[in-house]
């Protein structure tokens, strides 16, 4: 039987075809075209994919039909639209991390994760679909910048994208090697259809933090180290401290001076000081979180993907939810990891 291989440019050619239509009829419209055709083949589109891809893999992938680059800097690292029109690598869609829509209020809580429907049209709009291979890239200036793509990643996963990298190091890797070509002006994706299958296990709320909790799981703070003790307080959060029981992990030691994610050995050694990980390399069920779910993406990260355990959750509320509540304690003074 014949194969014929479908790239994601063809599949972009029906998309601006239907797009005036609604995303259902059009997905319906395009099914009914490929199911005319003989046997598809889309192994390619469904290979797994490397959680970190360097600067390297970058330039000898670029072109590749399903390959969608998402260019989140944002004020974190003094990043903006403007500094994306003044120089980003070539081919790169822009959506800022801070302002395009990856995290919003919900019931009162600032930067939670967004409705399906609401990420649906976010990633969609990028011209990403469901056989796309996104690389977030972020400005690798530090961890703060650096949890910025490990929260898009995160999202990614949530919504039930496993084809997603992280570029390590981020455009500040790229441009350090001053004949990487680099492009200016606006990139315009061409629409997409995308469409969420909720991970709810990679995802906690409060009520699954007090469980947790209450059993002796493992809960990680990825906040500096100011904030864990209550010396900081987040202007979101209504009180300083740290959740109790929790152990710190802070933000800096997850990423190395240059901006690079630390290695998988690093990683796992941070991980066992802690009592996440044990020796023979499994982990305990854990719950990451900080102020808004940013930093604890960087450490959820590092456990799911750089080291494979992916018993971990992003509890995405973090201490700004945990403290909207009066009624739950919180540790003032708690020992930090320096």
């Amino acid at each position: 039987m014949m194969e014929l291989s479908i790239s994601l440019v063809s599949w972009g050619k029906l998309m601006r075809a239907f797009w005036p239509l609604t995303r259902r009829f059009a997905l319906f419209a395009v099914l009914c075209t490929l199911l005319q055709a003989p046997t598809i083949s889309v192994a390619s589109a469904a290979a797994a994919v490397p959680p970190l891809v360097d600067v390297a893999w970058l330039l000898e992938n670029a072109g590749s039909d399903d390959l969608v680059v998402v260019d989140v800097r944002n004020e974190l690292s003094e990043g903006s639209e403007a500094v994306y029109r003044a120089g980003h690598i070539p081919g790169a869609v822009y959506s800022n991390y801070l302002k395009a829509g990856w995290r919003t209020e919900i019931d009162g809580v600032p930067a939670q994760l967004p409705r399906p429907e609401t990420l649906e049209a976010l990633i969609g709009e990028l011209g990403i679909s469901n056989d796309s291979h996104v690389v977030v890239v972020s400005a690798g200036s530090d961890a703060l910048d650096v949890s910025s793509a490990a929260r898009v990643y995160w999202t990614f996963k949530t919504v039930g994208h496993d084809r997603v990298s992280i570029l390590d190091g981020g455009y500040r890797a790229y441009i350090a090697d001053g004949a990487n070509p680099v492009e200016t002006g606006w990139v315009d994706p061409l629409p997409n259809i995308f469409e969420v299958v909720l991970r709810p296990e990679l995802l906690a709320d409060r009520a699954a933090v007090a469980t947790a909790r209450q059993a002796g799981q493992p809960l990680v703070d990825s906040r500096p180290p100011e904030y864990f003790q209550g010396k900081e307080r987040h202007t979101w959060a209504k009180r300083a401290g740290t959740i109790p029981g929790a152990v710190s992990l802070p933000d800096h030691l997850m990423v190395e001076e240059d901006g690079h994610v630390v290695s998988a050995a690093r990683g796992a050694e941070l991980l066992q000081g802690l009592g996440v990980l044990a020796a023979d390399g499994t982990a305990r069920d854990t719950i990451y979180f900080c102020n808004t779910g940013h930093w604890s993406a960087l450490a959820w990260f590092i456990q799911s993907e750089l080291l494979g355990q992916t018993n971990a959750r992003v509890y995405d509320g973090s201490m700004v939810d945990w403290t909207a509540e009066p009624a739950q304690p919180v540790l003032l003074g708690a020992a930090s990891t320096e």
